[in-house]
């Protein structure tokens, strides 16, 4: 895996030393990629004839090696040329020459474009050539191609190259120059992204009051939420806003604040939803997708942690509030939206989501995923996320008190407090907001919350079941321990001031 501009181009001199004759370019932004390319070739890239093929402006000269290379292929006339007119003609190219093909992903499928790129092989490696495929990031070559042509993947931008980036944007708008924490923060806020979407959003942050940091996560986030099925948790709640749930938040600050402390927390919610299917999908999508999963975070030793429990159990609001506390990212991982009907598409979105995980939490990521039942979940799956499986059962009568205190606090909310045996978390902040919301009493709210553990009293039984003595307890240390019977008693009715 190449981490860094300095390796990416060391693989690429590598290969041209080897007399590699195809190589496929991958990367979020090909100015760059091609950028980075043409600076390891003779240093300005003059002497070397450099060329490419678009779909608009057909085959042409890069430099003027490659310009007057090009006219000696083409004539004075240089007709635009097709897809397999250009991979036929290049095969007259001068030898040294590096053609860049670009976007080949929409059209490779196509016998005579996969045919023109084979039979440049034998020719390319003899003459000392190479055709750069131009690719997005992730791309899957065609089982045709995927022993003849290398892969090399370019990084989105380090941290060094991004604080380059700020200080030449800060002297091009003649400000002073920003300190050591102005920097960092503005690192922060911009690893991840490309090269040129980073400069757009720097730039446009900018003003003559110097960097609105506010404004600069906001465009990274808009940003990064182009790329399908990831988005960034905007929400600030910490463990602190939580009630209950003591022992995974208690582990959870133990990791964020350990050794390899994470930079990004990735959110995947109701993960057996996303990878149902695996292994018995006819389409063999689900099945691919998870075999990238498991690569990517065995290849990177990345940690997670499972969650499971019934439905309001604050499963989900203890893993988006990880990153606020830690304070960093939380990055919402959605798998389902990164499926696309095109054949390889939804590999090819998910690698690329899968790169800008890594640059954002710069190889430091920790994964949470949430389960309203395991049984589905792929066994190998299950194994990557190391850091332990939690089970989230219905608050005891102490956590509701504490969450009742949080969401009455919240909204100001007076009264005495209504029956609230077997009610979930997100039930009690239900009823306070609609107590809020329609100024309705605490008591006359709770006529309209309907407490999951009546309405899936089996299936909460079945999943207490299953945990038993399998699952750590998320509330206290240990292992999780189901005993038949009732699991709360009802507190007794009291009043509050109203808070203020």
């Amino acid at each position: 895996m190449i981490r860094s501009t300095e390796e990416f181009r060391l693989v690429f001199k590598a290969a041209r030393r080897a007399g590699t004759p195809l190589v496929a370019l991958r990367t979020a932004d090909p100015a760059s990629g091609m950028a980075q390319l043409t600076a390891c070739v003779n240093g300005t890239g003059e002497q070397t004839p450099l060329l490419s093929w678009d779909f608009i402006g057909g085959l042409q000269g890069r430099n003027e090696a490659g310009k007057s290379a090009a006219a000696k292929v083409l004539g004075e006339n240089q007709p635009s040329l097709g897809p397999g007119e250009a991979l036929a003609a290049v095969q007259r190219i001068a030898q040294d020459a590096i053609i860049f093909f670009l976007n080949p992903q929409r059209i490779w499928e196509q016998v005579d474009v996969v045919q023109g790129i084979w039979n440049l092989r034998d020719v390319f490696k003899s003459g000392g050539q190479m055709l750069a495929l131009v690719t997005p990031a992730g791309a899957t070559l065609p089982v045709e191609l995927q022993n003849d042509v290398m892969l090399i993947d370019e990084p989105l931008p380090s941290t060094e190259y991004l604080a380059r980036l700020v200080a030449e944007t800060f002297e091009s708008a003649n400000l002073p120059a920003p300190d050591e924490t102005i920097v960092s923060k503005a690192i922060d806020a911009l690893i991840g992204l490309a090269a040129f979407p980073a400069e757009q959003v720097l730039a446009m942050s900018l003003s003559k009051n110097g960097l609105d940091l506010d404004r600069l996560w906001e465009r990274k986030r808009q940003a990064v939420e182009q790329t399908p099925g990831l988005t960034i948790w905007r929400s600030g709640e910490t463990f602190e806003q939580i009630g209950g749930c003591d022992n995974i938040k208690r582990f959870l600050t133990a990791v964020l604040q350990g050794q390899e402390a994470p930079r990004a927390i990735v959110f995947v919610d109701e993960i057996e939803k996303a990878f149902a299917g695996t292994g018995t999908d006819m389409s063999g999508v689900k099945t691919e997708m998870t075999g990238t999963m498991l690569s990517w975070m065995q290849d990177r030793s990345a940690d997670g942690l499972i969650f499971i429990g019934p439905p309001g159990a604050a499963k989900s609001a203890v893993a988006k509030a990880a990153g606020a506390t830690a304070g960093v990212p939380t990055v919402a991982f959605d798998l389902s939206a990164m499926q696309n009907s095109l054949v390889g598409g939804s590999g090819e979105r998910l690698r690329a989501a899968l790169q800008v995980v890594d640059a954002i939490s710069q190889g430091r990521s920790v994964w949470i995923a949430t389960c309203n039942s395991i049984t589905s979940l792929p066994p190998e799956l299950r194994r990557r996320f190391t850091l332990g499986t939690f089970f989230f059962d219905l608050p005891c009568l102490e956590e509701r008190q504490a969450i009742w205190k949080i969401y009455r606090e919240r909204w100001g909310l007076s009264g005495e407090q209504p029956d609230d045996d077997g009610w979930t978390g997100a039930e009690i902040k239900e009823c306070c907001r609609k107590a809020w919301r329609l100024n309705l009493s605490l008591e006359e709210s709770a006529a309209y919350i309907v407490p999951v553990s009546r309405s899936a009293a089996d299936q909460i039984e079945t999943l207490r079941r299953q945990a038993s003595g399998r699952f750590l307890n998320a509330s206290r240390p240990g292992v999780y321990t189901f005993e038949s019977g009732p699991q709360t008693t009802a507190p007794a009715k009291r009043a509050f001031r109203h808070a203020t």
